[in-house]
């Protein structure tokens, strides 16, 4: 297993994490996957004997459960993984147990830490923009979090590129706790990420994590045109994440990705994290499984180079087109581009 460093931080974390949503299969979040403590236990032994030292939750996952369940997998061994939770959604029916006001980043963090049996998380991390609070309130409460110990390192998820520079700023200008990182949804269903926050990350240091790297699993393989979709898969109920708005690309890309990995012999899985792998700024992608055998796919992606050539197939099929002003800078601007400018516009000089 590959370690990168998460941004600019000393922190190492391993090119694959575990992520946890399918733990607890409460309300929404059963459509996701049901994994109860055992099996919990089965998927965090094999992510640990494959090197992965990071694993991600949640305080909304199953309305706290999988927060509960990873407390107790990782009783007695706390200490030797790296542990990321978030806060902002609502997690009770009063006007104050949303957002990220002080009183609900603190109030969750205390919960957070009950819930997962532990007295400080590593990774502590804004789940979603909420725009109708300070951002100097919310860079307080985190500093608050950082000073008592209970958080070492802070990160951003789900922000527009705007929000997350704007949240950048405010807490530099503060003398605040700076993010480290940014959890994004990235895939190569959707490369919407590489407009503004992959640029942003590079040009800013910060690391990438990134959720549902197999687009909730419309990269797995199984999604092919003119099959049905497998029984039970998740994009045959009300989960509607990732929303798709171009079917036909989507199944030209499956096929380029079934055609790669039977090429090296693995899965489209396999490939579709392992391009993930090669994308700038990217430190580590989450990985989650509602079986045993998903899991033990998923994994093995850490060790799958693909070739030159792999990579331009699947980048010309998955390719988006350049919205305004990128079109216009590659046109005009090609002389003086940075590293950051270039994740986006060099492959259209």
């Amino acid at each position: 297993m590959e370690y990168r460093a998460l941004g600019q931080s000393g922190l190492q974390v391993s090119v694959l994490s575990m992520g946890t949503m399918s733990f607890g299969g409460k309300g929404v979040f059963a459509n996701v996957g049901t994994t109860g403590v055992d099996e919990a236990r089965r998927q965090v032994d094999r992510c640990v004997e494959a090197g992965i030292n990071l694993i991600d939750t949640a305080d909304v996952y199953s309305d706290g459960a999988s927060e509960e369940i990873v407390g107790e997998v990782l009783r007695g061994r706390r200490d030797d993984l790296l542990l990321a939770t978030k806060v902002r959604f609502s997690m009770g029916p009063g006007p104050n147990d949303a957002g990220l006001s002080r009183h609900h980043i603190v109030a969750g963090c205390e919960a957070s830490l009950r819930r997962l049996q532990t007295d400080h998380i590593d990774l502590y991390q804004l789940h979603e923009w909420d725009g109708l609070t300070p951002l100097e309130e919310t860079f307080e409460a985190l500093d608050l979090l950082v000073r008592a110990g209970k958080v070492r390192y802070v990160g951003l998820s789900n922000f527009a590129g705007w929000q997350l520079m704007k949240a950048i700023g405010t807490a530099q200008l503060g003398g605040l706790p700076r993010p480290v990182s940014q959890q994004i949804y990235y895939s190569l269903q959707a490369r919407d990420a590489e407009y503004e926050l992959i640029p942003a990350a590079v040009d800013q240091g910060l690391g990438v994590l990134v959720w549902s790297p197999l687009a909730g699993g419309l990269l797995s393989g199984k999604y092919r045109r003119d099959q049905e979709a497998p029984a039970g898969s998740r994009q045959l109920t009300d989960w509607d994440e990732p929303p798709v708005y171009d079917q036909e690309k989507l199944y030209d890309t499956v096929e380029v990705l079934v055609q790669v990995g039977e090429a090296h012999g693995v899965s489209a899985a396999q490939v579709a994290l392992a391009w993930l792998l090669g994308r700038p700024a990217v430190s580590t992608v989450v990985v989650g499984a509602r079986t045993s055998e998903q899991l033990a796919d998923n994994l093995a992606a850490a060790d799958l180079v693909l070739t030159d050539d792999d990579r331009r197939r699947l980048d010309k099929v998955s390719a988006q087109p350049l919205l305004y002003p990128y079109w216009h800078q590659a046109k005009t601007a090609s002389d003086r581009l940075s590293p950051a400018d270039l994740t986006l516009l060099g492959p259209h000089l």
